[in-house]
């Protein structure tokens, strides 16, 4: 079973409907990897074993990323059940690169019926 929650840290960014939060993430250490946690509304989100807590937060990012939470940042504010407050610095999870999407065939129909309808008469 796991041990209490090691450390804990601010996770910040948007959620997948552009609404900004802020949740608390516990990282628990079972023998020698360490998992992340977050609660966020109806969502539980759970890293991968990690061999570390940066790396446990690390998964937890790209797993969010994948639901679509952007600017994703972490603060260290418990360390072994000491506060620190707003002491830690800010870790910056960047967003992935998107591919583009792919124009169906709805949209290449609009469009050549919108430059057809918008060409000038004489070309």
């Amino acid at each position: 079973m796991a041990d209490e929650a090691r450390e804990k840290h601010l996770l910040a960014g948007q959620d997948q409907r552009a609404r900004g939060f802020t949740r608390m993430v516990s990282i628990e250490q079972q023998a020698e990897t360490f998992r992340a946690s977050l609660q966020y509304e109806t969502l539980l989100v759970v890293s991968a074993d990690a061999a570390s807590p940066a790396a446990a937060l690390a998964d937890l990012a790209r797993r969010l990323h994948e639901r679509g939470y952007a600017q994703l940042r972490s603060r260290l504010t418990f360390a072994e059940g000491a506060y620190l407050g707003s002491q830690g610095q800010w870790v910056e999870y960047p967003d992935p690169e998107r591919a583009p999407v792919a124009e169906g065939k709805f949209v290449r129909l609009v469009r050549r019926i919108w430059g057809m309808l918008t060409r000038r008469s004489g070309d």
